[in-house]
């Protein structure tokens, strides 16, 4: 017969993974609302938009450019379906839903309601985010904006 797991291992990581959950949440909540979307970004934060391989470096770039997409060129809060958390890493699935309200790809407003599905991973410290990739169809975006 096999040895008994260690528990308090299997505690830790529970533990660790619902801090992991609690923070991507609190993150999301403030994108959804008026809150600091940076506040849980660590300072030398990466975001890679993976579709196009740009990179943004640190919290107030990184911050400033969720804002942007959510609360300023579109009015579009992050419409999460599924939420995964483990020890240092995290996934979301959501849909990007809303209208066009500011510059965006040189494009002015155009009022149109936008909905595309994405996904962003995560990389977590201790009640932080260090890294976001997010797979977002830019090109799908840009399709919606100009269509007639």
């Amino acid at each position: 017969m096999g040895r008994a797991r260690e528990p308090t291992a299997e505690t830790g990581d529970f533990h660790r993974a619902a801090r992991a959950r609690a923070t991507v949440t609190a993150h999301l909540e403030a994108l959804r609302g008026a809150g600091d979307c940076g506040a849980a970004l660590t300072d030398d934060v990466a975001l890679t938009i993976m579709g196009t391989g740009e990179v943004t470096r640190g919290r107030a770039a990184v911050a400033a450019l969720l804002a942007y997409l959510h609360r300023s060129a579109f009015a579009a809060p992050p419409a999460v379906a599924t939420l995964v958390a483990g020890t240092e890493r995290a996934m979301i699935e959501a849909e990007f839903i809303g209208p066009h309200t500011g510059e965006f790809a040189g494009i002015p407003p155009t009022g149109r309601m936008v909905r595309l599905p994405y996904a962003v991973a995560y990389d977590l410290g201790a009640d932080t985010i260090s890294a976001v990739r997010l797979y977002f169809p830019m090109d799908l975006l840009v399709r919606q904006l100009r269509e007639t």
